[in-house]
């Protein structure tokens, strides 16, 4: 269990991460959080008594996810502080703690699970992932995700691609994601996702108002293009709704791998953002899984892994590639804003140490 000094501690933690991803308003209301809140509240209480790990259980972006959608509500003693008007971080802190307990059992249950951060832009993430799989395998996919929330990451296959210059996916997508480049392209293949399914614990249905406006509330107020997306991607999704279930990331991956994968097209693992949330029993039986799938893989029928997970040292996240057939361990191919404002693709020989989301 950690104590309070800690837990007051992974809201300035996390004011720091957003301000490297340029939320100053977030950043504004993590640190003026750590500062006031009280046991007045029993939210209060328990974020102060939080039992896990603050920052690795995303426990501030919890609660200002539920203080977002407050807003979003139209509680008037949020506006002048989500807008940005105000800056005291006193009288901030105060005002939010007010709010902790006029709102407490509304609030409440924003704790009780990690932050359903669903970002379509994180997509960019993977497909450059799945351009490296492409180049060694072909262009045809059936991808796999696990964590998928509300199944954005799903549609990556309907989407429209600018990547280093490079162009992939439908041209006439009613969404383009094109994060700013750095460093070098990602392989130039064609891709074709020929099927796409996903899971998750509790997953989210877009189609439902109540389940959009939690994923809404997740998306930070600073960010205007991704709240335009995520409204784009929203319909998108109502429009053609995905395959998404909800399970156990581990039986449900097993249970996909068992089953018969056509000729011509490369399985592939996907997540992101999921690592920190899985219990080290799960992460060992998914990895298990993929390690005897990939050694029953063949040229006709390839397995492909693509990860997207926090460095956390670097307020970046990293895209990790492996591929069966073959030798080569998993290998950092890029590295990518949260959610997906940049990407940087890395030059071979490429790093291949496990992965470890490091904390600062």
């Amino acid at each position: 269990m950690a104590s309070e000094a800690e837990n007051r501690k992974s809201f300035a933690i996390q004011a720091g991460y957003c301000t490297a991803m340029d939320a100053p308003i977030t950043a504004r209301i993590c640190t003026a959080l750590g500062q006031g809140i009280s046991r007045a509240s029993e939210t209060g209480r328990r974020v102060l008594d939080w039992p896990g790990e603050p920052v690795a259980d995303a426990l501030v972006l919890r609660l200002v996810g539920g203080l977002h959608a407050l807003h979003r509500r139209g509680v008037p003693e949020l506006r002048r502080i989500f807008t940005g008007e105000e800056t005291d971080p006193g009288r901030i802190g105060a005002a939010l703690d007010a709010v902790l307990c006029a709102h407490d059992f509304t609030l409440m249950p924003w704790l009780y699970g990690p932050p359903q951060t669903n970002e379509a832009g994180r997509s960019a993430g993977l497909m450059t992932g799945i351009l490296h799989l492409a180049q060694r395998y072909g262009p045809r996919f059936e991808v796999l995700e696990i964590g998928s929330s509300g199944g954005l990451n799903l549609m990556l296959g309907r989407y429209r691609f600018d990547l280093g210059g490079g162009s992939v996916g439908p041209v006439d997508s009613p969404v383009t994601i094109r994060p700013a480049w750095r460093g070098s392209p990602p392989p130039a293949a064609p891709v074709e996702i020929v099927a796409a399914r996903g899971v998750d614990i509790a997953p989210l249905d877009l189609r439902d108002p109540r389940d959009a406006e939690r994923l809404q509330a997740y998306c930070w107020v600073d960010a205007a293009e991704r709240q335009a997306r995520l409204e784009a991607t929203i319909a998108m999704l109502r429009a053609a709704p995905v395959a998404l279930e909800r399970g156990d990331a581990a039986a449900w991956l097993a249970g996909r791998l068992a089953e018969p994968q056509p000729e011509g097209v490369t399985r592939v693992l996907m997540h992101s953002v999921v690592w920190q949330y899985l219990r080290p029993e799960a992460q060992r039986h998914i990895a298990d899984a993929m390690e005897a799938a990939g050694a029953a893989a063949t040229p006709e029928r390839p397995l492909g892994w693509v990860m997207m997970e926090p460095n956390r040292d670097l307020a970046a996240h990293e895209v990790r590639v492996r591929g069966w057939p073959g030798d080569a361990p998993m290998e950092l191919v890029a590295r990518i804003h949260a959610h997906g404002a940049w990407v940087e693709g890395l030059d071979p020989p490429f790093d291949t140490l496990p992965y470890v989301m490091r904390t600062a």
